[in-house]
Formats: C-alpha cells, sequence, structure tokens
C-alpha cells in the first residue's frame, strides 16, 4: 500500500461534502467501495475542499485512487500511458482519436495531482510527469493525422514500419514543454515544420497546404472542448514571423528566416527547443543546424547589448501596487511579479546566451540544471544557485496549487484573505501568514539577485512601468503601461512593436538596427505618447518606418539626440499632412537635420536658383512638373514645421509659402508654354518687340488674396486671375495646329491650370480658385488685357475692388506685367462715393457673417473681430482714400495698415491693436490647419493640441510670458476679438448704420 497523506492540510466548505457526494455515488454506480485507512479520507478532504477541477476528475474516475493506493503513482502513470498507446495506436480519423486523448488528459492529470498533494513526487518528477503526457497525446494525435494522409494518398509512405518515424513532420516543443518543465494547466508552445527533403508526394506543389491542414487539425484535436473536456491549449505563435507565415513553415524557410532574421529572444526560447513528436530525427537535424543561430562562439557587443535590453525590458514587470516585500502577496503573480518564475528563469537564460557559444556545459534547457551548470562554469556562486532553485520549486509548486484548483492557466495568487488562506492550506501551512513569509522571503532573494544582473545597465524606460515587447503574446502589465501613457488601443501599439522586430521593413532587416530599436522603444513610446493623438502618432511613424531604405543610421541618430525623435513624434502626432509626406519621403529627416533648416526661412531669390538649378537637369516636361511638386512639397514641408514649432521665423511663413508659389509658377510657365508649342506654336511677336530666344506667351499671372498679399497659410488655395495680350485678333499661331489668338491664351491657361493641379503621389501641386477673374466660375481661365481693364473700370463690383488691392502680378513676360499693374493701380487710385464705397463694404461683411460666422472662437477668419474684420478695414480705407494717397496701396494686410496709420487715415494704437491681433489669428489659423484641419473644435480636442494652441497665443501676443492655460489663452482669443471688432464697428459698422436707408442693394456684392 502506498502512503496516499497529503502535505495539505484539511480544508472544509460546503461544497467538499457536495463533492464528497457525488463521488461516492460514483463510486456506488461501478460497484466500488470507498478507502477506509485514513490517509486516503485527508486526500479526499483536501481535493473535494481546496479544488473543484480535481473533484470533477476524482468523480469520473472513482477507481482511480484505489489503484493509486495499491500500486504507486509511477506504476499507474506507467500503465495509462501504455493504454493511450494501445487505444490510439492505429487511428487515421482525427475525430475518434479525440476521446482517447482527453481521458488519457484527466486520468493522467489525476495521478500527477495526486503524486504531487502527497509529496510522492519531487517538481522535477511532477513537471516531467506533465511532459511526457503532453509527448504522449501530441505524439498519437500527429501520428494518426499522418496516417491518414498516407491513406488518402496525399503523401507516400516511406519504408514499412518507419511511416511515423520518417515522416518529415516535425513538431517542436518549445518552453516549458521542450525543457520538460510543463506546469499543471499550460499551454503547450510548438513549432510545427516539414522537412520537404523527407517527403514524397505525387503532388509536391500541394505540401505546404497538406501541412498547413495538419497543423490546423492537429490544434484542433488538442485543444478543442467536447463532453470529455481538452487536452492542451495549444500556442504556435513561437514559429517563425508568426503574423505572416502559416501554421506550418518548411524547414528550408525555418533555416533562412533563424540564419537572417531571427532575434535574441528567440534565440533565447531555442534554448528549450526539443523534438517532441513526428520526425525526431528530423527534428534533431533542424535544432543542429540553426545552432550557430542559438549559441555564437562570439557574441558581440552589439548583440550583448540586446541581451541587456531584453534583461530590462522582463524588469519592467513591477507590480508597483502589489509589489512582493513592498507591500502583501495577496494578488502576486508568481510567473511575471517581480521575483518571481520569469526572472529566474530569465537570469540562466541571458548567461547562457552570452557564455552558451564557447562552453557547451551550459547548454541545459532545464531551469535549475543550468543554475547548477552555471556554478560549475565558475560564472555563478553556489550560493546563489542554492537560493534561486529554492525559490523555483517553491514557485513552481505554488503555481501548481493555483492552477490545480479550477485548472486555470493563472498564475495570480488570490485577492481576499480567504482565498488566500485557502492557497495555504493546500500547500501544507498551517498559517496563510507563514505561507506569505516564506514566500516574500523567496520573492526577495530573488529580486535580489536578480537586480544585481547587469547592475551596471541603466533602466531601460523611466517611470511608465512595464514595456515587455519580446515573445508573442501581449503582457497585461505592458498594455497597463501604454494604456496609462495615452494609447487608447495598447494591443495595437504592442503588435506595431513586435512587427518591427520581425524583420518586415528594411529599415529593421539587419540585426544591428534590430538591437538598437530594442533599446530607443521605451523613448519612441514616450515621445508619441506626448503628441495629441498618441494612436495616430504611433500608426504614422510605423508607416515613415515601413518606407525607409535602411534603420541603423537613423536609429543611431535617435539615439544621440534624443529631442530629434521628439521633433518626429511632434510631426507624426500633430501634423496628419505633414507625417504623411514624411512617410513618403522619409529623406525628409535628413532635411531636417541640415544646417540651418530651423534657423532661417529662404529668400525669393535663392529659392528661384535652387529651382532653376534642378530643373535645368530635367529630360522632358514630366520631369520639370515632378521637380515643381517635390520642391513645393519640401518647402511647404519647411513652412509647416515652423509653424508647428513655432519658432521665431514663423513671421515669415506665409511671405514663404508665397515665395514657393511664385517660384513654381516661374519655372512652370516655359516648360508648359514649351510643350503646348510643341502642337500648337508659339503667337508671333507684338508688333514692335523684339526678344533674343524662344518667344514668351503674353500670358500673366495675377496673385490674389492671401498669395497677393504675401499670406499663404497651409492648405490655402492660389487665388489666380489669368490675363493674356493678344498680337492681334487677326494673327494665329505657327504651329502643326495653329489656333487663334484668344484660343491660343485660353488653351495655354488650361494647360497651365492642369500642371499646377496635377495629381501625385504626394497630392495636387496646388489647388487653384480663379473665381476672381472678371468672368467668375463662368468663363475662360484666361482673359484679355483690354476686357480686363475695362471690367475693372466699368463693371467690377465694390467687393471686386476691394479684392483687388491684393492683387498683384507674380508671374508673366515683364511689360504685360507692368501693364497689368497700371490697370491695378489705375483702378484702385480712383475716386469713389465714400457713403456708396462704405455701405457696400458693411452689407458685404454681414452677408459674410450670416453664412460663414461659427461659434468656436478659433475659426479666427470669419469670427467678429478676427482676420475678415480687420482685412476689411484695411481695403476699405484703402479704396476711399488711395486717390488721395497711393502710398497706401499695398497688397499685404499689415503692411496696409502700417501705411495706413502713417498717413494718418488710421491712429497708430488702433494699427498696432490689429496688427499684432492679425499676427495672432494667422498663427492660429496656421496652426490648427498643419495639425488637424480647418474644422477642429478645441475644446473637445486632445490636451496636447489644447496646449499647442496656448503656445500659439503666448507666441503672438507675449513671446516672453509664461504659457497660458488654455482656458486663460481662450479668454484672450475672446478679448482681442471683441478689441478688433469694437475698432471694426467704429470704422464701418456704425458709420454704414448711421448713413440713409437706401431703398435697393446696388452693390452686387455676392459671398
Amino acid at each position: 500500500m502506498f502512503d496516499l497523506t497529503p502535505r495539505a492540510l484539511p480544508v472544509a466548505s460546503p461544497e467538499a461534502n457536495l463533492a464528497r457526494e457525488r463521488w461516492q455515488g460514483a463510486l456506488a454506480a461501478r460497484g466500488l467501495a470507498a478507502p477506509a485507512d485514513d490517509a486516503a479520507s485527508r486526500l479526499l478532504e483536501v481535493i473535494f475542499g481546496a479544488s473543484p477541477h480535481l473533484s470533477t476528475a476524482l468523480e469520473r474516475e472513482p477507481d482511480l485512487l484505489a489503484a493509486l493506493e495499491a500500486d504507486g503513482p509511477d506504476a499507474v502513470f506507467e500503465a495509462e500511458i501504455r493504454k493511450l498507446a494501445d487505444e490510439a495506436g492505429e487511428l487515421t480519423d482525427p475525430d475518434r482519436v479525440m476521446m482517447p486523448l482527453r481521458i488519457a488528459k484527466r486520468r493522467l492529470g489525476l495521478v500527477i495531482a495526486i503524486a504531487d498533494i502527497t509529496g510522492l513526487w519531487a517538481l522535477d518528477a511532477v513537471t516531467e510527469a506533465l511532459t511526457r503526457l503532453a509527448e504522449a497525446t501530441l505524439g498519437a494525435a500527429a501520428d494518426a493525422l499522418m496516417r491518414r494522409a498516407y491513406a488518402r494518398g496525399d503523401l507516400e509512405a516511406p519504408a514499412a514500419g518507419a511511416a511515423i518515424k520518417a515522416s518529415g513532420l516535425i513538431i517542436l516543443g518549445m518552453g516549458k514543454l521542450g525543457a520538460r518543465e510543463l506546469n499543471y494547466s499550460s499551454d503547450i508552445d510548438l513549432i510545427i515544420l516539414y522537412d520537404e527533403s523527407r517527403i514524397t508526394s505525387a503532388k509536391p506543389d500541394r505540401v505546404p497546404q497538406l501541412f498547413v491542414r495538419i497543423a490546423r487539425d492537429l490544434v484542433r484535436i488538442m485543444e478543442e472542448r467536447t463532453g470529455a473536456g481538452y487536452v492542451f491549449r495549444t500556442d504556435l505563435r513561437l514559429r517563425p514571423d508568426p503574423g505572416s507565415t502559416p501554421l506550418a513553415v518548411s524547414v528550408a524557410a525555418a533555416e533562412y528566416y533563424y540564419g537572417a532574421i531571427g532575434q535574441n529572444w528567440e534565440r533565447a526560447a531555442m534554448i528549450k527547443a526539443r523534438p517532441v513528436a513526428g520526425d525526431i530525427e528530423a527534428g534533431e537535424a533542424f535544432l543542429a543546424a540553426i545552432r550557430p543561430f542559438v549559441w555564437r562562439r562570439n557574441l558581440d557587443f552589439a548583440a550583448i547589448r540586446d541581451v541587456h535590453a531584453m534583461k530590462r525590458q522582463i524588469n519592467q514587470h513591477s507590480l508597483k501596487d502589489k509589489g512582493i516585500g513592498a507591500a502583501r502577496a495577496a494578488g502576486f503573480n508568481v510567473k511575471l511579479g517581480r521575483g518571481g518564475i520569469r526572472e529566474i528563469e530569465f537570469f540562466v537564460q541571458t548567461q547562457q546566451l552570452i557564455y552558451g557559444g564557447r562552453e557547451v556545459a551550459l547548454r541545459i534547457p532545464r531551469t535549475v540544471k543550468g543554475l547548477w551548470a552555471l556554478v560549475e562554469a565558475g560564472r555563478l556562486p553556489a550560493a546563489t544557485a542554492e537560493e534561486l532553485s529554492a525559490a523555483y520549486t517553491f514557485l513552481r509548486t505554488v503555481e501548481h496549487r493555483v492552477q490545480m484548483v479550477e485548472d486555470a492557466q493563472t498564475h495570480t495568487l488570490p485577492e481576499s484573505a480567504e482565498g488566500l488562506g485557502a492557497i495555504a492550506a493546500f500547500l501544507g501551512f498551517a498559517t496563510s501568514d507563514a505561507f506569505q513569509d516564506e514566500l516574500i522571503a523567496h520573492v526577495d532573494r530573488v529580486r535580489g539577485h536578480y537586480a544585481a544582473l547587469f547592475e551596471d545597465v541603466p533602466s531601460l524606460s523611466g517611470e511608465e512601468g512595464s514595456l515587455v515587447f519580446t515573445g508573442t503574446e501581449d503582457d497585461p502589465e505592458t498594455l497597463a503601461t501604454l494604456r496609462s501613457m495615452g494609447f487608447a488601443e495598447p494591443a495595437r501599439v504592442a503588435a506595431i512593436v513586435r512587427n518591427w522586430h520581425m524583420a518586415h521593413y528594411r529599415a529593421t532587416r539587419s540585426t544591428r538596427a534590430r538591437e538598437l530599436l530594442t533599446d530607443l522603444v521605451p523613448v519612441i513610446l514616450r515621445a508619441l505618447a506626448g503628441t495629441a493623438e498618441p494612436d495616430a502618432a504611433m500608426l504614422r511613424f510605423d508607416s515613415f518606418l515601413s518606407r525607409l531604405p535602411s534603420g541603423v543610421q537613423l536609429f543611431s541618430l535617435f539615439q544621440m539626440n534624443p529631442h530629434l525623435m521628439e521633433l518626429l513624434a511632434t510631426i507624426m502626432g500633430d501634423s496628419p499632412w505633414m507625417a504623411g509626406y514624411m512617410a513618403n519621403h522619409p529623406d525628409a529627416l535628413e532635411a531636417v537635420l541640415t544646417p540651418g533648416f530651423l534657423d532661417r526661412l529662404p529668400g525669393r531669390e535663392e529659392l528661384r536658383a535652387e529651382l532653376s538649378s534642378q530643373i535645368a537637369h530635367a529630360r522632358d516636361f514630366e520631369d520639370v512638373l515632378t521637380l515643381c511638386q517635390r520642391f513645393a512639397k519640401d518647402h511647404s514641408f519647411q513652412a509647416g514645421l515652423h509653424a508647428l514649432l513655432q519658432t521665431e521665423m514663423w513671421e515669415g511663413n506665409g511671405r514663404l509659402r508665397a515665395h514657393i508659389a511664385e517660384t513654381v509658377l516661374e519655372g512652370l510657365m516655359p516648360a508648359v508654354e514649351g510643350e503646348f508649342a510643341r502642337r500648337h506654336g508659339r503667337m508671333p511677336p507684338l508688333p514692335g518687340v523684339s526678344r533674343v530666344g524662344p518667344r514668351q506667351a503674353e500670358l500673366a499671372v495675377i496673385g490674389m488674396g492671401k498669395l497677393g498679399g504675401r499670406e499663404l497659410s497651409p492648405r490655402s488655395d492660389l487665388d489666380l486671375v489669368l490675363v493674356y495680350r493678344p498680337p492681334g485678333p487677326e494673327e494665329r499661331s505657327d504651329g502643326e495646329r495653329p489656333l487663334s489668338a484668344n484660343e491660343y491664351y485660353i488653351k495655354l491657361g488650361q494647360r497651365l491650370i492642369s500642371a499646377l493641379t496635377a495629381q501625385s503621389g504626394d497630392g495636387q501641386l496646388f489647388e487653384i480658385d480663379l473665381r476672381l477673374r472678371p468672368s467668375g466660375n463662368a468663363g475662360p481661365p484666361a482673359v484679355g488685357l483690354e476686357a480686363f481693364t475695362a471690367y475693372e473700370a466699368n463693371e467690377a463690383w465694390t467687393w471686386e475692388h476691394m479684392a483687388l488691392t491684393r492683387a498683384r502680378v507674380v508671374a508673366g513676360p515683364p511689360a504685360l506685367a507692368a501693364a497689368i499693374e497700371e490697370v491695378i493701380h489705375a483702378t484702385l487710385t480712383r475716386p469713389r462715393d465714400p457713403d456708396r464705397l462704405l455701405r457696400d463694404v458693411a452689407e458685404m461683411r454681414e452677408r459674410l457673417d450670416r453664412e460663414f460666422r461659427r461659434p468656436n472662437l478659433w475659426e479666427t477668419k470669419f469670427a467678429r473681430g478676427g482676420i475678415v474684420d480687420i482685412e476689411f478695414i484695411a481695403q476699405y480705407l484703402q479704396l476711399r482714400h488711395a486717390h488721395e494717397n497711393p502710398a497706401i496701396l499695398k497688397t499685404g494686410t499689415s503692411e496696409a495698415l502700417m501705411a495706413l496709420a502713417k498717413a494718418g487715415y488710421l491712429p497708430q494704437e488702433d494699427a498696432r491693436t490689429l496688427r499684432t491681433a492679425l499676427g495672432l489669428w494667422l498663427r492660429v489659423q496656421a496652426y490648427m490647419r498643419i495639425t488637424h484641419g480647418r474644422t477642429t473644435e478645441p475644446a473637445s480636442a486632445p490636451e496636447a493640441l489644447r496646449l499647442g494652441l496656448a503656445r500659439t497665443v503666448k507666441a503672438a501676443i507675449d513671446a516672453d510670458g509664461p504659457v497660458p492655460t488654455f482656458e486663460e489663452a481662450e479668454r484672450l482669443i475672446g478679448e482681442w476679438q471683441q478689441r478688433c471688432f469694437a475698432l471694426y464697428s467704429s470704422l464701418v459698422a456704425q458709420p454704414a448704420a448711421s448713413l440713409p436707408v437706401q431703398a435697393t442693394d446696388a452693390s452686387g456684392i455676392t459671398s
């Protein structure tokens, strides 16, 4: 008789009595008697009181206790293993093989649990038995599937008697299965491979799909829950690149992966790899082939740094609110908690990775044996190994008891005092306090030894918490950390980071790049978390990374210049357009690093020289168009970055954008004309005009609105008017398909607009608005000079003359440009009826207010006291007084206000107020457009955007003062709007309201 006295104390509960009654009923149904000895009775007390899972198993297998009492667990275990082999030995139907596997799992699991609880088996024997159970069930399932493949003719069977052993199907056990350290309710980590050199098939092209199906069926056999339960939960995510590879991978593909892409955490995982089912010989051959990957004879410094980084990642498993030693044992995770099982395992594995390449004796998969191998090699003091071994044995035993309760894959102790006391009793402790004292003592010792490991290496992250991305599954503490950092979808972020390490991108393909990236991940995450929309920033950064041609240089720059990562994060998080541009043009980051990029803005002549130099090497018109598009986007990116960062150079931002547009127009027009002339030729020169070189078309471009005023904001349209001067009504072009003068210039204008709006990978070159031309939307894109002159003199409405105050020729022949400027000047300096002018201006502003005004204070264009009110003040005063003093005609609103004040038409203090406000409104508008488009509602926007707006207000109003809160900034916005609206009212609205009422509206103003 074997002594089945449990080490645990009895646990009394109502559930225990019910479980005993059910078990006794099962015994009676089979004609069996309950054991009468005290040891068996006490064992039943423990099982029924502590473990509903074992109670159910005992109820369904009532004969097993008597067999154990009579023969002992070793004999019963071996008998059950043989029984499984006999019952499943010839089966080919997956559904039929499922039942014997589940019965074997239940019976053998009960045998192992009782041997553990009674102390008949030590921990090594328990984990060895659990491992053998997994191997036996896996082997039976795999053999059945291969027999089915042979029976169906999918594969040709090898020589008789060797069918299964030489099948080419490789099932590697990883983790605790590979190390023969399986825990009681463990998943089994597998890698399923197939060796095509050992496989014969009449349809070799279908072999990959066949083994994928075999892998899928194997998983189903093992983990599908039936009335008899399940066998093992199965995890295939340790296979090479699990996100993009099938469930079964060819040996050739796996060997290539580990040779070229494999990561250091995968090297650590491969320490425990072992063939556990299928073709064992083929599995051993595969592991021998990748041995140089796992065991590097010369581990270089960069790889050691990566091992250190792995250690620091694992070290972030700090359960700060549940820290053992600092607080309590309740809720402690014996696997992942600080001082837990994972730290002991990693302690051994890191030393094996560093020294095992040269010292073969260290290549041991089992944790405790690995500790003592390190002692034998002189790499670890014996006292340390003794303490870590004792802690490992204790913690694994605790883990088993926790899992035996409900057969749950859990490693966490109960939170409640009652639950903790039950586990203590299940483990045989007299009191809960005694259990907790021993637990804390072991954990504290592990933490001490673990902290000493690489103690000179700084922490991988700051105060954030757990940031672990090794392996294939999400770490709950890491997800919690990411969520606390501000990421709304932490699982998605974790998956992205793991994907970086899988070498899917060119930037992470080299081992050195991935090693650098391991260290940088916390820096990257911290920077992205500080942006307005962390999740969106992460996606944009991932897109950027996916397009980089290489990563080592960039990651090295991030290491040496952390502020560069912060700058990149600002772009990724705060400006979708700029982030998209950088994703398509990762070399734009090189421009940011160019000296002076953020210190100054290029001038007009510098831009002109740059584009001219580029166009000089163009091969054809498409080349010119591409160069112009890239030139415009590059410098728009530069302007956008200054606007985003609110640099001191910001004041020239609108001017730079205008210069970019003018430079592109100047560079593109000759190319458009040349391409057009290939078919239609050129128009004859104007009478009396001679030129050297190709004749230049008499077509000019007038910049209106913000382009004319050199105040372009991000995403502004270009308001253009095209004016031409024909040589004569009867003249025709001299090309293959000649055109009349008017038709020639209208079609040429259309070609120019088409070139300016052409779509590329970066979108349109510019968005063009032609509605300010004399014919509006209804007419042709270009108008003759005579028609333009006549219209402005006789037909234009007041609002069109207001728009004309900002008009200037931005491209075209100098003589034509001068003629157009004369027309504009003559139109603006003619005397006007001041009352009519005042009434027209006021009425148009009211119409705009009714149509476009929004309650959002930050929509600074149409808000009362905003950009439009200030522009209307300047334009009204210019039109009213330009006939007296043409010097007040300035196309820029700020310059016009200065000129009006200098001429005495506007008080100096009022001009300063309006100019300061205009700068503020333009800053806010630019920041809003460069970050979140045109319709953001700041009150509900992310905090980072609100802070950015507050900084914008500070930069415009009080550059040296403290940054206001968002609420303070909003109050300042309201105050400045009221101040400017009061000026508008006193200068325009109130005087207009005092005019006599007119019966009809003669302004013709439209919004």
